[in-house]
């Protein structure tokens, strides 16, 4: 049987990863979509569809902080872990996430 303070370890690496992802995403589509919008000006397309395509950009672009601030606590919560849990260092799991934790940049 597993220790549970490794199982935590892995389950807050699993969140940190997650949520990495997950903003790393909002922020290729929000750049995608500017793109998309960008070619639909300079083709002359039709308002309503350039328009929906700003209200797409928008809600893109509203969920970016959203996701960052999720991404902090997780990192703080996996950190926090990390600190009480010092005498399984030398466990794959907790080297893991300190690579996560090196990985994940949290400048805005």
């Amino acid at each position: 049987m597993t220790d549970p303070r490794i199982r935590q370890i892995k389950i807050k690496t699993g969140v940190l990863k997650r949520l990495a992802k997950e903003e790393e995403s909002y922020r290729t589509e929000a750049k995608q979509q500017e793109e998309k919008i960008e070619q639909l000006k300079a083709a002359a397309a039709d308002s309503y569809l350039i328009k929906q395509h700003m209200e797409g950009l928008q809600e893109t672009i509203m969920m970016i902080p959203d996701s960052r601030r999720r991404l902090t606590i997780a990192h703080a919560d996996l950190l926090q872990l990390l600190e009480v849990e010092e005498e399984l260092a030398e466990s794959e799991e907790y080297q893991q996430a300190k690579n996560m934790l090196d990985s994940v940049k949290l400048e805005a």
